[in-house]
């Protein structure tokens, strides 16, 4: 009988520590289950999402803009085509999907500014990223915040 209960006091702590494991795998089965399902989700649903955009194009709509840069007397033109990805919801910029002529002009002149301030050696395609987020920058600055989604460049003649 005596060794009935030693066996019974050793298979006890084995018989313990497995049923803690269990316990705790079922335990971070869970917490894990709740992290995928309802925190990553609640944090992806957080994302900003925006209507599609109207795309407006700037300048002539077969020459896109034609402009001098670098300065005066360099005699160096640039033929751009770029595109603007606009929040279709800002009724004060579009209406019926063109953009009002009033901020076309602002649109143009915002556009323009940047270009001819800009020097030569800025217009590298490397550089392209940073001339795109700069004239989103600058007409929204004009037109308001949240008023340009994205900018495109659809061709690019320097000459």
């Amino acid at each position: 009988m005596a060794d009935e209960e030693v066996e019974k006091k050793k298979k006890s702590p084995i018989l313990l520590i497995i049923v803690l494991v269990v316990i705790g795998l079922i335990f971070a089965g869970g917490i894990s289950y709740f992290v995928t399902t309802k925190v990553m989700t609640d944090s992806v649903g957080k994302v900003q999402k925006k209507d599609p955009g109207v795309f407006v194009k700037l300048g002539d709509a077969k020459d896109g803009i034609i402009v001098n840069v670098g300065g005066v007397k360099s005699g160096r033109f640039l033929k751009v085509g770029i595109v603007l990805e606009m929040n279709p919801g800002n009724e004060k910029n579009l209406k019926d999907g063109k953009i009002i002529p009033a901020v076309e002009t602002k649109v143009l002149d915002t556009v323009l500014q940047i270009l001819r301030s800009q020097k030569v050696d800025e217009f590298d395609p490397a550089k392209q990223d940073s001339l795109k987020s700069l004239i989103k920058d600058q007409v929204n600055q004009a037109i308001g915040d949240g008023s340009v989604y994205d900018v495109y460049i659809t061709n690019f003649v320097l000459q």
